[in-house]
């Protein structure tokens, strides 16, 4: 059997305040396409489906759209919510799917596996929703879910339960953060609290292959435990992180194989570093005008609208940040202490400047526009 395993479609997702729904659509496309062009089996959409629990309309026609397209491969689809999804939502739509389409949502079926079967017999799928502690704890009394951790591993002795029950081979699906992963920084919504909620990879033992959703670059636990990351790129942080999906195949005895399959990315993400006017160099717009552009300008002062100077040559820049390499030394005094040894107003505006400037005052010409500005509110002072 080959399994298509994917995750965190985030649809609805914004990049910097600019749609990606045309964009997640042209990839989740090309992903149709290989499912066809692989002889996809199972299709696996583990969690994140949405961006948010109360999605546009838009989010629901792509992800029907997207549902479609592969239940028309011939490929069975099988979906789980993750944190950023409402179950209810997302599970309202499971009564209405055709058959071949499963969005499992429910925590009192982790237990109950969909059930495909190939050449060589069975093959149990067992999905396992987000589960939110204080939300799940109510359906399992007697068990201690303080933690995602605990709640993950009760969901998993459900599962080897079920596999108990059910002979033959097996695949997980879950979202979570699990020990060892690598996360982008401010992109995955924490579910960690103080490291309690990590999720030790002694907890999946038992299924043969575990498809993991949260995180959003690819991620090889063991061989057999992994993450498939996002198809698009939602921050500047994963640019370097390659999108796609894992293709997984399972014979008589079990996982016998895994490769990679790439995703097209419709435009490039980039970060530049430099002064703005290096930033802003020919050769620099050449080779990135196309490209979502992340610029950090070196410059000692901060420039005058870098964001309108920079739209003007990179009309996909998302964001500018002013990181000066070479900062004065720091002026032990406060800033209190600054203005009480000031005697006269341009001395004051200029340690007002050294102090939200890192220790930088006025320019020669902002000197020159300070005084005039002073000397006309004396000569305005003289008139009343």
């Amino acid at each position: 059997m080959r399994i298509l395993h994917t995750s965190d479609w985030h649809i609805g997702r914004t990049f910097h305040g600019n749609s990606t729904m045309d964009a997640l659509a042209e990839v989740l496309a090309a992903l149709t396409v290989q499912v066809r062009e692989h002889s996809v089996d199972v299709v696996i959409i583990a969690g994140d489906v949405f961006d948010s629990a109360a999605p546009a309309g838009a989010a629901y026609t792509l992800l029907g759209d997207a549902l479609l397209a592969l239940h028309e491969t011939g490929a069975t689809v099988i979906v789980t919510s993750g944190n950023h999804d409402s179950a209810a939502r997302l599970g309202f739509q499971a009564r209405l799917l055709r058959d071949g389409i499963h969005v499992l949502t429910d925590p009192l079926g982790i237990g109950t596996p969909i059930t495909l079967a190939d050449a060589d017999g069975p093959v149990h799928f067992y999905g396992i929703p987000y589960l939110e502690p204080a939300i799940v704890r109510q359906h399992w009394e007697g068990v201690d879910l303080r933690t995602q951790a605990q709640t993950l591993a009760h969901a998993m002795d459900l599962v080897r339960a079920g596999m108990q029950e059910h002979t033959g081979r097996s695949v997980a699906i879950a979202h979570c953060f699990s020990a060892g992963v690598d996360a982008t920084i401010g992109l995955e919504r924490e579910v960690r609290q103080g490291g309690l909620d990590v999720v030790p990879l002694s907890v999946f033992d038992g299924p043969d292959y575990v498809a993991l959703g949260h995180i959003h670059g690819r991620q090889q636990i063991s061989d057999r435990v992994r993450y498939s990351g996002a198809p698009l790129h939602y921050s500047f942080g994963e640019q370097h992180k390659p999108r796609g999906s894992w293709l997984v195949d399972l014979d008589a005895t079990g996982l016998v194989r895994v490769d990679w399959l790439d995703l097209p990315v419709p435009r490039r993400l980039v970060t530049l570093t430099g002064t703005l006017d290096e930033i802003l160099a020919p050769e620099n717009v050449t080779a990135h005008a196309d490209d979502w552009v992340c610029a950090i300008y070196t410059d000692a002062l901060a420039q005058t609208e870098p964001m309108r100077r920079l739209r003007e040559r990179y009309p996909h820049c998302a964001m500018v940040q002013h990181e000066p390499t070479e900062r004065a030394e720091s002026i032990e005094r406060s800033y209190v202490d600054r203005l009480r040894g000031a005697a006269t107003d341009p001395e004051r505006i200029e340690a007002f400047l050294e102090h939200v400037r890192s220790g930088h005052g006025a320019t020669e010409r902002e000197g020159e526009l300070i005084r005039e500005v002073l000397d006309d509110r004396v000569r305005a002072d003289a008139l009343i």
